[in-house]
């Protein structure tokens, strides 16, 4: 399922702590989509701008949570996320990255060392991979990772509400499931707002624009069966989609899939009330100031 640059099996990578996941990207030992590793850890998207553009993105989110649920910004110039993961670096400790500029992908590093500066602010971002474990403890499948490949993303026909310089179309993942799956899904992804929460759309992708299930724009494509309907959940991707039509002059995320894996726990984002700031190491009954 995994690559060969992977030391750890699939078993260990399900069971890692989020220090660990996060350990082996920073070492250049892990280079995949994060989809199924640290099972009850919150897994999160990355935006990086500079601070001039900083308060655009903020309220970009802000007006758009579907999509932008944020968990954490940093200070101007700091690369440690300090309430999703402590001791963290943005940097270093996620598998992949993109570099966009004018609105034109230029680079996917494995690290963003040479492109920081101090005027940079990231944006942590909720992800969909949070909500996965719950699902499949509710017996309900996620194909991606039963296969062991990314998840299908596509940009839609849905404009997101603009705010500052930033503009676009909203960006959505993809699974496949029967209609009673997708009815258990809503359920059980209701309890995370904070994690794109339930789906936008499912059935007829055409509806929301999206020409041909089988060439998502992001990730990979999977296998639909005969008796199942496509899902589809608001996708932290989006900002991606948005930088190539706002162009701003600088705009750097994880690649899709590629996820910042935090120290949070899944049931920290359930509701719009809980705190956030347990590490997933510790104890559930255990918190920090977040």
């Amino acid at each position: 399922m995994r690559g060969t640059n992977q030391k750890l099996s699939d078993t260990a990578l399900r069971q890692a702590a989020g220090t660990e996941i996060r350990g082996l990207a920073r070492t250049g030992k892990l280079s995949v989509p994060t989809a199924g590793m640290a099972l009850g850890c919150v897994q999160a998207n990355l935006v990086v701008v500079p601070r001039a553009i900083a308060f655009d993105f903020l309220l970009f989110c802000q007006r758009n949570p579907k999509p932008c649920p944020l968990l954490d910004v940093t200070e101007p110039g700091s690369a440690e996320p300090r309430v999703v993961a402590s001791g963290a670096d943005v940097r270093t400790d996620l598998p992949a990255y993109r570099v966009y500029q004018h609105g034109k992908l230029i680079e996917e590093p494995t690290d963003l060392l040479k492109w920081w500066r101090d005027d940079l602010v990231a944006f942590i971002i909720g992800c969909s991979f949070t909500f996965e474990n719950a699902l499949l403890q509710a017996g309900v499948p996620v194909r991606h990772v039963e296969v062991g490949c990314n998840v299908p993303m596509y940009r839609t026909s849905i404009p997101c509400r603009p705010a500052g310089i930033f503009h676009g179309p909203l960006v959505v993942s993809m699974r496949p499931m029967t209609p009673a799956q997708a009815l258990r899904a809503v359920e059980v992804c209701r309890r995370f707002p904070r994690a794109h929460g339930v789906p936008v759309h499912l059935g007829d992708p055409g509806t929301i624009g999206i020409r041909d299930i089988d060439r998502p724009d992001f990730g990979d494509s999977v296998q639909i069966r005969p008796e199942e309907v496509p899902v589809f959940w608001a996708c932290g991707v989006t900002p991606q989609a948005v930088a190539m039509e706002a162009r701003p002059s600088l705009l750097m995320t994880h690649k899709p899939g590629h996820m910042l894996v935090t120290d949070l726990r899944d049931g920290q984002l359930e509701g719009e009330d809980n705190p956030l700031g347990s590490p997933c190491s510790m104890p559930r009954a255990q918190s920090v100031p977040g």
